[in-house]
């Protein structure tokens, strides 16, 4: 029993596991690569130099790999790396990227990724990540690890949002986010830090308390952004159960290039 339904366009040169499904009218072309046990939906394209790994679902009318939304490109090899397990729902666009960043779009393991989704060029998103519907990312923008992101919103080219930040429903997200803050609206604002994430997440109460009172240095004490760098570094001898976290939270800031949301 074949695989491919009779219907589907896939380019001979297309290196297909055998245990992938594609549906009826999907067209796949030839520099894409698909791992084990995942399914390609009704009239889903996947086209460019697309690599998918294995067990991953995309629904119908998905648009993977086509070239980048960018006047400069102009045909060079450039890729879209998409990981193991993730689910890529119906009218997603994800673009390959363009050269002198990298060139490559990369998305990771287990995420969730709704409806009406657009990646461009030369993001990166972790794992476990979910983006509801109509999320809609500039180029160049990095989701670390966890991230939540409500439908609707926009994240400006060459934002990060760091690992366990939610981002809530319609935001203008134009800063970047560090680890674990709950942000939403246009102007976008801070209204505290994911706990219910972090919770569910099987976080410690130490943990806990050491993200609530890394927000609070930041938003709550009138400090200026240095001065809130060198309190929550000086957190990891008081805290030690949380010393990964405060760590994560002082690079974070260290490398934040767009000013962060305050």
């Amino acid at each position: 029993m074949t695989l491919i339904h009779s219907t589907a366009i896939v380019d001979p040169q297309a290196e297909l596991d055998p245990t992938v499904s594609v549906g009826p009218y999907a067209v796949i072309g030839p520099h894409v690569r698909v791992g084990a046990g995942t399914t390609i939906a009704a009239h889903a394209v996947i086209e460019g130099r697309t690599t998918i790994g294995r067990d991953n679902r995309i629904f119908q009318f998905a648009s993977l790999g086509a070239v980048p939304q960018d006047k400069k490109y102009a045909g060079e090899p450039t890729e879209l790396v998409i990981g193991d397990r993730n689910t890529i729902r119906e009218f997603c666009t994800f673009n390959i990227g363009v050269p002198g960043a990298g060139g490559v779009t990369r998305v990771g393991n287990d995420n969730w990724i709704m409806a009406y989704t657009h990646i461009a060029h030369d993001c990166r998103i972790d794992d476990h990540t979910t983006l509801a519907n109509n999320t809609t990312l500039a180029g160049h923008v990095h989701l670390a690890d966890w991230v939540t992101v409500g439908g609707l919103t926009g994240i400006h080219q060459f934002v990060s949002v760091g690992a366990h930040a939610m981002l809530g429903f319609a935001s203008a997200v134009s800063q970047d986010v560090p680890p674990f803050m709950l942000v939403d609206g246009n102007p976008l604002a801070v209204h505290g830090f994911n706990v219910v994430g972090l919770r569910r997440r099987d976080f410690s109460p130490a943990r806990i308390a050491a993200v609530k009172q890394m927000h609070r240095l930041l938003y709550r004490q009138g400090k200026t952004l240095n001065e809130a760098r060198t309190a929550i570094e000086a957190l990891a001898a008081e805290m030690p159960e949380a010393a990964s976290d405060i760590a994560m939270m002082s690079e974070f800031l260290a490398g934040a290039t767009r000013g962060i949301a305050r």
